[in-house]
């Protein structure tokens, strides 16, 4: 048994691993918050995409959400079944013309509120100070003409 009471250096912190982490707990908050509102982060993005790019097709909302067509066909019917979407074209054969209905307009609405709490938890004053500069790094890299 050795006597030697110091302490190993702490392992060496992946850049990868720790935002990872981050992004699992962002991403549990917010599917707790968006519950109520019957919205997953998946849902939500799928409708930002579409709100974002009215008309897109189902593979162009595939290629923004980085998943396949058919998840993005399944979302899309889950979304239709709700009233938030609406497919103009809607015929077999036809290219889909995908837009947000008005009760899919406010239903991102309500979840940007949502959204802003949860970031405002994570990331705000009372927040971990670690967390607090990781949200000021980066909104500084996303912020753009710099």
């Amino acid at each position: 048994m050795s006597t030697d009471n110091t302490r190993p250096e702490p392992p060496v912190t992946s850049p990868s691993i720790i935002v990872l982490t981050l992004a699992r707990r962002v991403e549990a908050e917010l599917n707790t918050a968006l519950a109520p509102l019957d919205l997953t982060v998946a849902r939500l993005a799928l409708l930002g995409h579409v709100a974002s790019l009215p008309g897109a097709s189902f593979s162009e909302l595939a290629r923004m959400g980085g998943v396949t067509v058919q998840s993005v066909h399944t979302g899309i019917r889950a979304l239709q079944s709700a009233g938030l979407v609406r497919d103009l074209t809607a015929r077999a054969g036809s290219a889909s013309e995908i837009e947000l209905t008005s009760e899919g307009a406010a239903l991102l609405g309500r979840a940007h509120e949502v959204i802003v709490g949860v970031d405002e938890r994570m990331f705000g004053p009372e927040a971990d100070p670690v967390h607090q500069e990781i949200a000021r790094t980066i909104r500084r890299a996303f912020a753009g003409g710099d």
